[in-house]
C-alpha cells in the first residue's frame, strides 16, 4: 500500500512538472517544426525518468522533435497520452515507437479544431466582452477581469486535460497490448495523420494562373483548363516538389527563400496572380 501511495505521488509530481513546462510550449515556436522544440522540452522530465541510457534518451528526444502544432491550451491531453505511451515503450521491447508520433499527428489536428473554437471563439470572446465593457467606462477592473476570465478556466482545463490524457492513455494502452490491436491503431492513426497533412496542404497552398490561350472573348483561361484536369493540380505539384527537395536534404530555410523569390518572379512575369473574386 505504501509503495502504491509512493508511486502515485511520484507520478503526480512528474505530471506537475510536465504541466509547468507545457506553459512554455510556444516559447520556441518556429516555422520549420512549429511547437516541436517546446514539446520535446516539456517531455524531458518523463524521458529522464524512463530512459537511463544516453542512447535511449537521445532517440526519445529526437522522436519528439518531429513537427507538432495544436492549440496550446489543449496540448496537455496529448502530453498525458504521450507520457503513457513512453512508459509502455520503456516497459515493452516489442512496442512500436512510430505509434507515438502517429497518435500525436492524428490528435493535433482534430484537437486544434476543438481548442480554437473553445478558447479563441468562446472563452476569449466572453472575457473580451466583459473586460471591454468596463474598460470603455474607464474602469481598470476590466483589464483584470479579462485576464482572470480567460486564464483561470484555461489553466484549470489544461491541468485537467493532462490528468485525463495520462489516465486514458495508460488504461487504453493496456487494453490494446492485451488484445493485439496496437498494429491497427498505428495504421489508423497514420491514415488520420496523413489526412490532416493532406487537408492542410490543399487549403494552405493557393495558386492562380492568369494566362490565357487565344485573344479577345474567345480566349481560354489556362486556370480553367487545369481545373478541368484536376482542381488544385498546381498546389499538389508544388507540394510534391517541396516534399522531394526535403527528402534530398535541402534545408527548410533555403526552400522558404526559394519559394519567396520564385513567387515574386512568376507573379512579376504574369505566370501567377491573384484569383479574381466571384
Amino acid at each position: 500500500m505504501m509503495k502504491t501511495s509512493k508511486d502515485k505521488k511520484e507520478k503526480q509530481s512528474l505530471l506537475n512538472k510536465i504541466f509547468l513546462r507545457s506553459l512554455t510550449l510556444e516559447y520556441s515556436f518556429n516555422y520549420e517544426r512549429q511547437q516541436a522544440l517546446g514539446f520535446a522540452f516539456t517531455m524531458i522530465p518523463a524521458l529522464k525518468k524512463l530512459y537511463k541510457h544516453e542512447e535511449e534518451m537521445a532517440k526519445a528526444l529526437k522522436r519528439h522533435l518531429e513537427f507538432f502544432n495544436t492549440t496550446p491550451y489543449i496540448s496537455n491531453f496529448i502530453f498525458g497520452i504521450t507520457v503513457a505511451m513512453e512508459e509502455e515503450n520503456a516497459r515493452s521491447k516489442d512496442f512500436d515507437t512510430s505509434t507515438i508520433n502517429s497518435v500525436k499527428a492524428s490528435l493535433m489536428g482534430s484537437l486544434s479544431g476543438i481548442g480554437d473554437s473553445l478558447y479563441w471563439g468562446t472563452i476569449r470572446l466572453i472575457a473580451t466582452g466583459i473586460g471591454t465593457s468596463l474598460a470603455l467606462k474607464g474602469n481598470f477592473l476590466g483589464v483584470i477581469l479579462f485576464f482572470l476570465i480567460f486564464n483561470v478556466p484555461t489553466v484549470i482545463l489544461s491541468y485537467t486535460y493532462l490528468q485525463i490524457g495520462y489516465r486514458v492513455g495508460t488504461s487504453f494502452l493496456s487494453k490494446l497490448s492485451s488484445s493485439g490491436l496496437m498494429e491497427k491503431l498505428t495504421y489508423g492513426a497514420s491514415i488520420l495523420g496523413l489526412l490532416v497533412i493532406g487537408g492542410m496542404s490543399a487549403t494552405m497552398i493557393k495558386t492562380y494562373v492568369p494566362l490565357k490561350i487565344g485573344v479577345g472573348d474567345s480566349a481560354t483561361k489556362v486556370q480553367s483548363i487545369l481545373d478541368q484536369i484536376m482542381p488544385g493540380l498546381i498546389p499538389l505539384g508544388i507540394f510534391w516538389v517541396i516534399y522531394w527537395l526535403l527528402g534530398k536534404g535541402y534545408k527548410t530555410t533555403t526552400l522558404l527563400l526559394g519559394i519567396f523569390v520564385i513567387g515574386i518572379l512568376f507573379t512579376w512575369v504574369g505566370v501567377f496572380g491573384v484569383e479574381p473574386t466571384k
